[in-house]
């Protein structure tokens, strides 16, 4: 058998949380051929890996890359650190169905404002064509229904706004959407109520898909938060994801052991996983009533004040001569890292069996969160290598095999013959995150080679300019375009 490209000498880490074992990977056509001793076998291209892992290539659980893929298609800040997959439309935000010149309101502002794709099938074209370097998935988003079909969103839906919605996300899932979120946390979406958000998604009952909420608290009211998102869940028959899941305040810093002994509980009869970034700090739209809950606000962008990117809100009012809320409100819109988070409730969550990796990075932020250029290589590096908080088997998994099983992604998140070949191949000694919330937009250390599809599009920590990217269908969804 003559490959197209072997790997030889490495430590494969398959992404099903077994245990390393030293193989070589055979890859023909741009899938798995074999795995094993392949030493005698002949290729077009060998590549010598010894001394590395060979992994697959990472699925980011959570982005908002909605429109990076189609504006920069390269994707170096996913590309760079082993992401072959994205999962878009997160958040109750997704660019479509909606086409809109007008100024979108917060946080759909956070994708850009390139509104202009009438219906799902529209965008999925658009990211074929656009051919990035990472591969797609997305849901639709609640909040961009909500903008599409009500006038004001301060208020319940009607039922003809409801059916309205509900068409259109029924259309989305025959045209490849993996399911609905919501962001009830923000403004757009707050004023929805339970019924609301069942009866937008009941197509599910029929087409299958998954159900993601950022929820309505993540502060003192997170239990009842957990208990609706789970309501909705079963209602609708479909497996749940809790966003970003964290605690935000001093007050409710501790309570992860509460909500996850919860979730594990529900996990016992409902199909549900988590979502979270390795970081004490969250990034998204600036908030003024989020002040008194943060140790430290850093702006990442502001319209009416560009110049104030990176810098502390307090430091800004101070020059102002003005409370932190003062100034926070003449800064909008914009945007901000919030230091709200603490360190052990980040580890425990992180540490949940059921607990997926993802970035939730904002790339048309000025000077983002250092997420966006590192959540994977943290894990790899600081959390499993360092902290010792879970094997390297462990953090493989949570980034590859279990986000393609909780999103129906059959052929990708393993190294086995047949799987498609998105691998990611790192040292393990040096794999490691230099971005930092002052200098974020540092390129991840220790990641060689990115095969997307069986092809280098990272080879010696370069960008090699090949891409190959594709929007994927899910199994979860019976209707899902092919």
């Amino acid at each position: 058998m003559l490959y197209d490209l072997l790997l030889l000498g490495g430590t494969v880490i398959d992404g099903s949380g077994a245990p390393r074992m030293r193989a070589d990977v055979g890859i023909i056509d741009g899938r798995i051929a074999a795995v094993g001793d392949l030493s005698a076998a002949q290729a077009q291209r060998s590549l010598d890996v010894a001394g590395l892992i060979v992994a697959p290539g990472f699925i980011d659980s959570h982005a908002h890359d909605d429109f990076a893929v189609l504006e920069t298609p390269a994707m170096a800040f996913k590309a760079l650190q082993g992401v072959t997959t994205v999962v878009n439309g997160n958040c109750g935000l997704s660019l479509a169905p909606l086409v809109t010149q007008a100024a979108v309101p917060p946080p759909l502002n956070l994708l850009g404002d390139a509104y202009r794709y009438p219906t799902f099938a529209a965008y999925r074209a658009a990211i074929e064509a656009a051919d990035p370097a990472v591969n797609v998935v997305a849901m639709v988003g609640h909040s961009t229904l909500r903008v599409r079909h009500m006038g004001t969103l301060d208020r319940a839906a009607t039922a003809d706004e409801i059916e309205a919605m509900r068409a259109d996300f029924a259309q989305a899932l025959h045209e490849g959407a993996i399911g609905l979120s919501t962001g009830t946390f923000y403004p757009p979406a707050a004023a929805a109520s339970e019924a609301e958000i069942i009866a937008v998604a009941a197509p599910m009952r029929e087409c299958g898909g998954v159900y993601a909420t950022h929820m309505r608290d993540e502060g003192d009211r997170i239990v009842p938060a957990i208990e609706e998102s789970l309501r909705i869940g079963a209602a609708l028959e479909a497996p749940v994801i809790i966003s970003h899941h964290k605690l935000v305040g001093q007050a409710n810093h501790g309570r992860s052991v509460e909500t996850l002994a919860l979730l594990s509980q529900a996990a016992q009869h409902q199909d549900l996983c988590l979502d979270c970034y390795p970081y004490a700090a969250s990034s998204t739209m600036l908030r003024p009533e989020r002040i008194a809950l943060c140790d430290r606000i850093m702006i990442t962008w502001s319209a009416p004040h560009p110049e104030v990117s990176g810098r502390d809100l307090h430091d800004i009012a101070g020059e102002w001569g003005c409370t932190a809320h003062e100034a926070a409100v003449r800064l909008q819109p914009g945007g901000a890292v919030y230091f709200i988070m603490s360190e052990d409730d980040v580890q425990r969550i992180l540490a949940f069996p059921d607990t997926m990796v993802g970035s939730d990075g904002l790339s048309k932020d000025a000077r983002p969160h250092p997420r966006l250029w590192g959540t994977f290589p943290r894990v790899l590096g600081h959390y499993a290598r360092d902290v010792g908080l879970f094997s390297l088997e462990t953090a493989v998994h949570k980034m590859s095999g279990l986000t393609a099983l909780k999103f129906g992604l059959t052929d990708r998140g393993a190294v086995r013959a047949g799987a498609v070949a998105d691998l990611a191949i790192f040292d393990a000694a040096s794999v490691a995150s230099p971005a930092t919330f002052e200098s974020p937009a540092e390129p991840p250390i220790g990641m060689r080679h990115v095969l997307l599809g069986g092809r280098l599009t990272v080879e010696n920590g370069t960008l090699t300019g090949a891409r190959g990217g594709r929007y994927l269908a899910s199994s979860l969804v019976v209707t899902s375009a092919g």
